[in-house]
């Protein structure tokens, strides 16, 4: 079944919802199903209505509302069990009354897991296939069969696992996922799999691929598989998964798109995949690695002089697809290692036709060398650095002064410690207490509750990463640099701040983070 249009099916709230760590809400799910309904994947598997009530209010929630636009809902659960009938299956029962009309069904392709796992006899085995495929396309659902442990059972047994698979298509399954449920197969592997069960199966039905990450290589399998013939995939955002998690559908949609030319996704929704990544992320309270490829923050960031250089001339020389067809951004690092391109390259959206000659820029690189000298570090500070330029070239709006603020701690071994914030915005001044965990928290809680009242969007902005450095070793009295890295959903930036007082310097990364979202970030 050759096709240039690849099936995706997303389970992020299934397959993802397993990983470590993450608990997803009701409500994160349905924030979940609309965001990936917009990106435009084909299926959303939101779970096993069978397996907890969460899974089953899910299923009912989105019934009572709007259908979704572009995809479509997927109910997961496994074969009937062993030597009872469909009809008294209470997991079939389930996936018939959720309201989906499309049903994910693993089942066992390997004939050990058949053997030692599942314990029944291997024609058992076939006629569960058969026999829940069947029943559920009879009460009108369209019906997938993950083939469970495929590649594994193919290396073993490939006979018995490819008729697992002839034993779903006569039941009238409308595609098959082959899955390497363990994560260990290896790219030819996969390639030699996909495309025996693209032979046993004649062409008839849909193959997919469903990878594990357990090697590093569910991506590079993935695209294998396609590559080989398959036109279905499935994985998740963020490759969020159980053990190494799937297939990060971040990385491996673009890759079939920009680099194999296949049809995925909706029009124009690659735009998206970054915004959608980063609110993920939130939503799963679990920090974006931002050096993800396509979507993080570090995806298309340039420190080198010469790479800085190449890729204002040419960005193709540095840059391997132009960031903004993925919804991400180019970033210049300046460091001691990079040259007058990365500051002009950092300038020109804030000063839009600057000439690098100019008496201004000189003024400013002079600065730069001064605050380096204290211990200033702007290479990952584009908030910081940004507002610091301005400053030099006498167009930074302030808006917000602070007073005067004050931060205690309860005795030591307690964790609890209380900060009070004055400050004036437009000559109106406010005053603000707040508790935190620890003074930077208290602090930042204080400070977003002021400005709350005059900046009521603030409420999305929070602190995503607070980092110490010692710079000099005279004990106590030692100078300290802060780097934190704030985030208000959709966009990501960095502050620095340096003193001998650790709760200053603090203060300084902080109040640069909150100035730099007002200034630049701010709808």
């Amino acid at each position: 079944m050759k096709s240039n249009r690849i099936e995706v099916l997303d389970t992020t709230l299934r397959d993802g919802a397993q990983a470590e760590g993450i608990s997803f809400s009701l409500e994160d799910k349905l924030k979940i199903v609309h965001a990936l309904d917009e990106l435009g994947v084909d299926f959303i598997e939101a779970g096993n209505p069978a397996a907890n009530p969460k899974d089953a209010a899910l299923f009912a929630s989105l019934r009572q509302e709007v259908p979704l636009r572009n995809a479509r809902l997927a109910a997961f659960g496994a074969t009937r069990r062993g030597n009872i009938r469909c009809e008294d299956d209470v997991g079939l029962a389930a996936i018939l009354a959720c309201g989906a009309r499309v049903a994910t069904i693993f089942g066992k392709s390997s004939a050990f897991h058949v053997d030692k796992v599942l314990r029944v006899s291997r024609q058992e085995n076939l006629a569960m296939i058969g026999e829940t495929v069947a029943y559920l396309i009879a009460n009108g659902m369209t019906v997938y069969y993950d083939a469970e442990h495929f590649f594994d059972g193919y290396r073993e047994e490939p006979e018995y696992a490819l008729e697992t698979l002839r034993a779903a298509a006569r039941a009238g399954v409308a595609g098959v996922a082959l899955c390497d449920t363990n994560g260990g197969s290896l790219p030819w592997q996969i390639a030699e799999g996909t495309t025996a069960a693209i032979h046993a199966l004649s062409g008839a039905v849909r193959v997919g691929i469903h990878a594990h990450n357990d090697s590093g290589l569910a991506v590079a399998n993935t695209l294998e598989a396609v590559r080989t013939g398959a036109t279905h995939i499935q994985g998740t955002i963020n490759g969020l998964g159980e053990r190494c998690g799937n297939a990060n559908l971040c990385a491996a949609l673009p890759c079939l798109h920009f680099k194999m030319g296949f049809e995925v996704l909706k029009p124009g929704a690659f735009a998206r995949l970054s915004d959608t990544a980063r609110y993920v992320s939130e939503i799963a309270n679990v920090a974006l690695d931002e050096r993800s490829p396509y979507v993080g923050d570090s995806a298309f960031a340039h420190k080198g002089g010469m790479h800085v250089d190449g890729v204002r001339k040419v960005s193709a020389s540095f840059e391997h697809i132009d960031p903004e067809l993925v919804g991400n951004r180019r970033r210049v690092l300046l460091s001691e290692v990079s040259g007058r391109a990365a500051l002009m390259d950092r300038l020109a959206p804030l000063l839009p036709g600057l000439d690098a000659k100019s008496p201004e820029v000189a003024a400013l690189v002079d600065v730069l060398k001064q605050r380096e000298a204290e211990g200033y570090s702007y290479e990952d500070a584009e908030g910081s650095f940004a507002l610091l330029a301005l400053d030099t070239f006498g167009r930074r709006q302030r808006y917000f002064e602070a007073l005067d603020f004050r931060v205690t701690a309860d005795l030591p071994g307690q964790r609890l410690a209380q900060a009070v914030i004055k400050l004036a915005v437009s000559g109106r001044e406010e005053i603000t207490a707040a508790e935190g965990d620890g003074p930077v928290n208290a602090m930042d809680s204080a400070l977003r509750k002021a400005l709350g009242v005059f900046f009521p969007q603030i409420a999305r902005v929070r602190l995503t990463d607070y980092k110490v450095r010692v710079l000099d070793s005279r004990g106590t009295g030692s100078t300290t640099r802060v780097q934190m890295t704030s985030t208000d959903g959709r966009r990501v930036w960095g502050t620095t701040g340096v003193s001998t007082n650790i709760i200053d310097a603090s203060w300084r990364a902080l109040a640069d983070a909150i100035d730099y979202w007002l200034a630049f970030c701010r709808e």
